[in-house]
């Protein structure tokens, strides 16, 4: 019990000292009655029997320094070796079977030894002397209106009379379709410029996709 009451002193003196402190003393107190004070400077009251325990101070470590701020820096961009290009083709390769340059027009495109001729074309003779270019060669009869004198209304129906264009020709029939084709849709009402333009359309990839598409 005595060994017990002296650890509980040395503890109770550790947790009193002050960082200013080298030493406390400490006072065990057991008055008449037998109760036991411990008292931390002060001795003990008179009439009471008094212990002496003198604690030296633990050797206080100053505190750590604060650890230095790194700051880590991101390494250098190096940018990625450059790749190893093998030319396949150049210049010099434009004569063995080179592919075709696609910034180059349709018609150029096409290999001369592929291009077909365009279909046959031909020219009609209207019934007052007019002419016209038809991929028809028996277009469908005009209904041509009669004069009755007033009692009533009646038509005719005339027939043009077609011929194919020669081969010669047939390139410049071909235009002359487009330029029909092209003054019809610039001159059609509204609702009929679609399918005009749509046949615009067809008539020029003939030309750009056929042999009219080469040099004379």
């Amino acid at each position: 019990m005595r060994r017990r009451a002296w650890w509980l002193l040395g503890l109770l003196a550790c947790m009193s000292l002050s960082p200013a402190q080298d030493a406390s003393t400490i006072y065990r107190c057991t008055d008449a009655s037998g109760e036991v004070t411990i008292q931390n400077g002060t001795p003990c009251p008179a009439g009471s029997r008094q212990e002496i325990r003198r604690v030296e101070a633990l050797p206080t470590r100053p505190a750590p320094p604060p650890a230095p701020l790194v700051v880590a820096e991101e390494p250098a961009w190096t940018p990625p070796p450059l790749s190893d290009f093998q030319q396949v083709a150049g210049p010099a390769d434009e004569s063995i079977d080179a592919p075709p340059r696609p910034d180059l027009p349709r018609a150029a495109r096409i290999a001369e030894d592929a291009r077909l001729p365009p279909p046959p074309i031909y020219q009609c003779e209207t019934w007052d002397n007019d002419s016209y270019v038809s991929e028809d060669p028996s277009p469908g009869p005009r209904c041509v209106r009669l004069d009755t004198g007033g009692t009533g209304q009646a038509c005719e129906n005339k027939y043009d009379t077609c011929a194919r264009i020669g081969q010669r020709a047939e390139c410049e029939g071909w235009k002359r379709r487009q330029r029909e084709i092209e003054s019809s849709w610039r001159h059609a009402r509204g609702a009929d410029r679609p399918a005009l333009q749509e046949e615009f359309a067809r008539v020029t990839r003939i030309l750009t996709d056929s042999t009219c598409a080469l040099p004379p």
